[in-house]
């Protein structure tokens, strides 16, 4: 499968980071503004010479709330497209029958036990800091919680009897094992199951551009939801933020130096100090262009030429890695779940956090490896427990600050993964692991 680069320029995602920043800033100047000029939910009346015109009434639950419901929309709208045809085409990766039944089993079965280690921790630790206690602030839009099922339910409603019914309903579980299916039938199909993946990975093109488009609009929505939140919020959230922000730098930090230098040794008993040292230029690369798929070249040359990786099973651990293991996304999920349900006072049971431990976990499969995709999936996790998705608006600035950390775990991750299987299908030079000039000219001519 041609895995096509769908990030912009290093100046083009600076520019949107500002821009979006400036949006969030802005935002919250406007409404804590008009919070001063319309005290405990009053209207101001601006007299014009025609007519008064109520500030409330026009800007506020008029302008704004129009500009930010729309976002809010088109989030929703992408969720369902994104989810069913990334996971298709990673599906569709494992090709080869003997992948598909060893080595590709290992990878999948790998990929998501570390990410659902790094959703649950998450949560832990969320729950324990509780950083959006105290908030209590009222959503916007009109929601519903419905009273959850049980984790058996849960897991027998995974399975569709009617997938369009799925699509239309938004039923995402459902629509996760349906691509799955229809992915794994399409990898066994022959010739003409390369016709149908050539389909979907223009129709992945074609969808990461949308996606493109919604994040290079995302300033004008951050402004117009912070600015209808912070009518009635005061400025005190920002200490519930920055709480947030870092709870979740914190649990990143701990799963790449922390998890997978654990699971590391437990599964190959290899110096887990050598494998950071090596990936530490990986990283920096992952950081700077905060996209799993824009690093696959450099993450591939260096499990193979300094971690001591087989190409037969870097070409394939890595590709797929980048696709379907977004444990740092994961990791924002659970925090922002926990987050979002405190600062509007939602009381989530331990079915709800089982629900999003193993939402969030599948549709990492879906999560595909570019900036801004994550806060997609963070819509869909958040319905599905029954919490109002404008919550987002309140993180979607630090967001993108957290967004190049989050790559940088990830590739850790793929790499990590790669070193694994290598090792357990004895396609893994010990020698070049432990030597530490191994790939020195990665460094002098790529990075």
């Amino acid at each position: 499968m041609t895995i096509e680069q769908t990030t912009s320029p290093a100046l083009k995602k600076s520019n949107l980071t500002s821009r979006i920043v400036i949006g969030m800033v802005a935002g919250i100047l406007l409404g804590t503004f008009l919070q001063w000029l319309m005290p405990n939910g009053s209207d101001k009346i601006i007299n014009l010479y025609f007519f008064d015109l109520s500030l409330k009434g026009f800007l506020v639950d008029g302008v704004l709330e129009v500009i930010g419901q729309i976002f809010m929309s088109s989030l929703r709208m992408l969720v369902v497209p994104l989810v069913f045809v990334s996971l298709v085409c990673g599906v569709c990766s494992l090709k080869d029958i003997s992948k598909l039944g060893r080595i590709g089993g290992k990878a999948i079965g790998l990929y998501l036990a570390t990410t659902a280690i790094a959703i649950s921790f998450a949560i832990f630790v969320a729950l324990l800091i509780a950083p959006g206690e105290g908030v209590n602030m009222v959503a916007n839009s009109s929601f519903t919680s419905k009273e959850a099922p049980s984790l058996a339910q849960v897991i027998i409603q995974m399975f569709p009897t009617n997938p369009f019914a799925s699509f239309a309903e938004g039923n995402m579980l459902q629509i996760i094992v349906f691509a799955l299916l229809f992915g794994i039938a399409i990898a066994l199909s022959g010739k003409a199951g390369d016709r149908i993946a050539a389909l979907f990975d223009d129709l992945s093109v074609v969808i990461m551009r949308l996606v493109s488009i919604l994040m290079n609009i995302a300033p004008y929505g951050v402004f117009a939801l912070l600015a209808t939140l912070f009518t009635s919020v005061s400025l005190d959230t920002f200490g519930n933020l920055i709480k947030y922000f870092f709870v979740v730098f914190f649990v990143l930090l701990i799963h790449a130096l922390v998890t997978y230098p654990i699971i590391l040794k437990l599964l190959t008993g290899l110096n887990p100090l050598i494998f950071l040292k090596k990936m530490r230029d990986t990283a920096i690369f992952a950081f700077s262009t905060a996209s799993s798929n824009a690093t696959i070249p450099v993450t591939l040359e260096t499990a193979t030429k300094k971690m001591g990786v087989k190409n037969s099973i870097a070409s394939f651990t890595v590709p797929l890695g980048a696709t379907i293991n977004m444990d740092g996304t994961a990791i924002m999920q659970g925090v922002a779940t926990v987050f979002i349900a405190q600062v509007f006072a939602q009381d989530l049971t331990l079915a709800d956090y089982l629900t999003v431990v193993l939402t969030a976990t599948l549709a990492s499969i879906g999560t595909a490896g570019v900036p801004g995709v994550g806060l997609i999936m963070l819509a869909m996790v958040l319905e599905q427990v029954g919490l109002p998705v404008e919550g987002i608006a309140l993180i979607i600035g630090v967001d993108r600050l957290l967004d190049m950390t989050r790559t940088a775990v990830n590739v850790t991750g793929d790499s990590m993964v790669s070193v694994v299987i290598a090792k357990s299908e004895g396609q893994f030079d010990h020698e070049m692991y432990l030597d530490a000039k191994a790939g020195q000219n990665i460094d002098d001519g790529r990075l």
